[in-house]
């Protein structure tokens, strides 16, 4: 079984022996924004958006969640909170969900648990840290390029014989770059089409390429964190 750097064993093992699992299909909500925020889920298998809609109605793309991702807002260990973002799933997927009760009750009788359940927190908060610098510092184009780098650590796949060429190994539309960008489609049609010309990108069918990662690292000064903070789900 293969977990992201920050998901523990344990903690897995935690959901699947206590959880509960749903199947939700394609295009089904798993939470909305403003919902009492009382459990945990775990994607065992499938793809979760998770997204905020602005007060002008725009919708923007924070993490794109899969395999062995966790999700959810539960406030451990004090009052229940409510959902700042809404969760969709973009295929079917099966998740686990955990109460906030029956994870507080476990964390507390095991503290070795608890450890480990501190270490993914404090590993969230980081990547959540990281993203809203760049989208603050980089601008348009350095939220693009740093998306990108942030795809190709979470949904990268090395080309054989291709000089190190990474594919994107999830289906996206220009919109949805877009949203993840907090810009609009136009200028992410226009920058990607420069990256393409540039022969820094291919993208084809809703698949992205990348020819060049370090010219897009290069661009925005990449501090080369670790790929556990430096990625998109």
């Amino acid at each position: 079984m293969t977990l992201p750097d920050t998901l523990s064993i344990d903690i897995y093992q935690l959901f699947e022996e206590h959880g509960l699992l749903v199947k939700v299909e394609k295009g089904n909500h798993i939470f909305h924004e403003g919902e009492s925020a009382g459990d945990l889920f775990l994607i065992k298998n499938g793809s979760v958006q998770i997204s905020k809609e602005t007060e002008n109605g725009k919708e923007l793309t924070f993490r794109i969640c899969g395999r062995n991702s966790i999700i959810g807002e539960s406030s451990l260990f004090g009052p229940t909170t409510f959902h700042s973002n809404t969760a969709k799933a973009i295929i079917n997927s099966d998740l686990i969900i955990l109460s906030k009760h029956s994870l507080e009750m476990i964390l507390t009788e095991q503290p070795s648990l608890m450890i480990e359940y501190l270490k993914w927190i404090q590993n969230e908060n980081l990547k959540n840290q990281s993203l809203v610098r760049d989208l603050v510092i980089h601008r348009k184009k350095g939220a693009l390029y740093s998306t990108l780098i942030r795809l190709s650590n979470t949904y990268g796949k090395t080309l054989q014989n291709k000089d190190n060429q990474v594919l994107i190994d999830i289906h996206l539309t220009n919109t949805e770059v877009a949203n993840m960008c907090s810009t609009s489609r136009e200028m992410i049609n226009r920058m990607l089409n420069d990256l393409k010309k540039h022969n820094i990108i291919t993208f084809e069918k809703g698949y992205i390429t990348i020819l060049d990662l370090e010219y897009l690292k290069q661009e925005i000064a990449c501090e080369n964190c670790p790929v556990s903070i430096c990625r998109i789900d």
